[in-house]
């Protein structure tokens, strides 16, 4: 048997692979078990759960890899800040302390991490990988496909911004790549920081804000900001952006080409901020499209795999899934910086060990559902310790026949089974559900569930039998890690003057569009989870039921967490997030907890919400 952990850290999302004889037995992120969102420091708990999994102890690991290497990233830090002097002075102040007590210390740091007590010394090599070779890694070693070109894009790594290869059999080549400060992540992220929201954390809230706006801005975009190539490459006016010498993204010249200084966290959005995202988010899809097409001429493969966090980018997803010259694509579920843990820690079985991959018919992620599970008598000691009223419901069929009536008949459910996903997206394991049909319930879930903007879509899960009726996915493609939109199909759509154009911004958002309007987005598209018996049985079943009552085979399937805080690890955290909102019914497992039933306890819950929730 040989054991290796992969670990990515020290930046944002850090989390912790563990891979034995090149299958993926566990993966989660730091932050579910210290419920600090995006968590960046070493992922102690988040590898103890990896090593409890297996039933290994650290000194029983064959291997460790980690996701990038340091001395490079150094580097590029440096020749940025020298670049810029002295007008870098107060970043550079700011970050070599770190790098020089830890970053650059990452061997001891990781020896230390792993020791297995007081006095006890973790003595084996650590294997470095770079970056975007991490990212590949994991894009297509756990892939359907023998061979399949491969495209990276994120912020940055230690000088790469976008790479692109090919993946054969157990070997990764990667062929060429974009290198900072040029890059589709971090321009994306500027507008995420211009319109108000937290880079590394809000750009999905960008993509959402899109629909809303109009793309007024893209000519202002491609003219001042970018140089953009046919081959999807393109250079940054980087006097419009101060991510490379300063504490924030963008300049005071970004500002003024805008119109006016950068969004306030929590003060209202306006038009700008909407049009704004509507322009860079079609910017970033003609990047990406332009990217995949090039890739496709180069490589000459039919099948495309894609990681970076800008692969969580659903709707430039659709697009090369749809308009783009390869026949399918797989996306890594945890696309981000997480995901470069479970690709050091298959590089090192395939590229450096040189062990084979397995034959398989589908994708090696097994659901991505990689994280903790817990068994009944760990639910029930949570419960009893909580005074929880509960039903303990054994038999399958009747407990998703209840829940899917509780949908029915308009609640919302905290759904917790089996063990939790890797990635940023709730798959059916930790999620909150609801009817899509009722047009106040994307409103309602928002504020009163999530704590967040009203404007924020949700995604629909829907039975993968009847994707095809609902959605227009082209033929053969499923979408079972939600990181794909596709257009509502038109008999589904709603007709009249309710539904047309003519409305912009927030207008849009309480129109009447569809037969399931709250998994609907204001331009008719939706970011769509399809979900198959083999990967997620009992949310399968749930559905199942869900359209034997209804005849609409579509739940609202949205993240178990509050505004601020990483979805839900443990019962105990699925307990205390029911209790902190405005969910009707909890369940967990086969136990069924109503908040009707709660008394005292559940009227308590409101006092003080929800400022305890931090900004996201």
């Amino acid at each position: 048997m040989t054991a290796i952990l992969g670990i990515s850290a020290f930046y944002h999302d850090s989390a912790a692979a563990l891979v034995i004889d090149g299958e993926i037995v566990a993966a989660a992120q730091e932050e579910r078990f210290t419920r600090r969102k995006h968590d960046a420091g070493f992922p102690t708990q988040a590898i103890a759960y990896c090593l409890r999994e297996a039933g290994l102890a650290p000194g029983d690991l064959d291997h460790v890899g980690f996701y990038d290497k340091p001395f490079l990233k150094f580097e590029r830090l440096l020749e940025t800040y020298l670049s810029y002097a002295p007008a870098g002075f107060r970043s550079f102040a700011t970050a070599m302390p770190l790098w020089l007590r830890e970053k650059l210390h990452l061997p001891r740091t990781l020896r230390r991490g792993l020791a297995q007590g007081p006095g006890r010394r973790f003595d084996k090599r650590f294997v470095f990988a770079e970056h975007h070779e991490s990212h590949a890694a994991s894009a297509f070693y756990p892939s359907p496909f023998d061979e399949a070109a491969i495209l990276t894009l994120d912020g940055v790594g230690e000088w790469a911004t976008t790479s692109y290869g090919i993946g054969r059999g157990n070997r990764i080549e990667l062929l060429g790549e974009m290198r900072f400060p040029h890059s589709i992540g971090l321009l994306y992220s500027a507008f995420t920081y211009f319109a108000g929201f937290r880079v590394n954390s809000g750009e999905y809230k960008l993509m959402g804000l899109a629909p809303y706006g109009d793309p007024v801005y893209v000519d202002l975009i491609l003219d001042k900001l970018i140089d953009l190539k046919p081959d999807g490459s393109f250079r940054m006016a980087m006097e419009y952006f101060a991510f490379g010498h300063g504490l924030t993204m963008t300049s005071a010249r970004f500002a003024r080409l805008f119109g006016g200084p950068p969004r306030r966290a929590e003060d209202p959005i306006t038009q700008r901020e909407m049009d704004l995202a509507a322009s860079i988010q079609q910017v970033t899809e003609e990047i990406m499209f332009r990217c995949a097409c090039h890739v496709h001429d180069v490589t000459g493969m039919r099948h495309l795999c894609l990681a970076g966090g800008v692969a969580l980018n659903c709707v430039g997803n659709g697009r090369i899934q749809r308009d783009g010259p390869f026949e399918r694509l797989w996306i890594q579920p945890a696309a981000g910086d997480a995901g470069g843990a479970l690709g050091v820690a298959q590089l090192i079985w395939h590229q450096l060990l040189d062990r084979p991959r397995a034959a398989r018919a589908d994708d090696g992620q097994r659901g991505s559902l990689l994280g903790p599970g817990y068994g009944g008598d760990e639910v029930r000691a949570v419960l009893d310790a909580a005074g929880a009223v509960y039903h303990v419901v054994a038999d399958e069929n009747r407990l998703c026949d209840t829940v899917a009536g509780l949908l029915a008949d308009g609640a919302v459910v905290g759904w917790f089974q089996g063990r939790m996903e890797f990635g940023p997206r709730a798959l059916g394991a930790r999620s909150i559900l609801g009817d899509p049909r009722r047009e106040d319930m994307q409103s309602t879930m928002n504020l009163k569930i999530k704590f967040r903007e009203s404007f924020r879509p949700f995604a629909p899960a829907v039975l993968l039998e009847s994707a095809a009726d609902w959605f227009r996915l082209p033929a053969g493609h499923d979408s079972p890690y939600m990181l794909f939109v596709a257009p509502l199909e038109d008999r589904h759509r709603a007709t009249g003057s309710d539904a047309g154009p003519a409305r912009r911004g927030f207008e849009r958002l309480n129109a009447a569009r569809s037969a399931i309007p709250a998994v609907v987005h204001v331009d008719g598209s939706a970011r769509i989870q399809t979900v198959d018996r083999a990967r997620h049985s009992r949310f399968h079943r749930l559905l199942s039921c869900f359209a034997d009552r209804t005849g609409c085979p579509v739940l609202i399937n949205t993240s178990f967490n509050v505004r601020g805080e990483p979805i839900v690890c443990t019962p105990a955290d699925a307990w205390r997030c029911f209790m902190a909102t405005d969910l009707d019914t909890l369940v967990v497992e086969d136990f069924v907890v109503h908040k009707r039933e709660q008394g005292a306890a559940a009227r308590r819950r409101a006092e003080g919400r929800p400022h305890r929730f931090p900004l996201d």
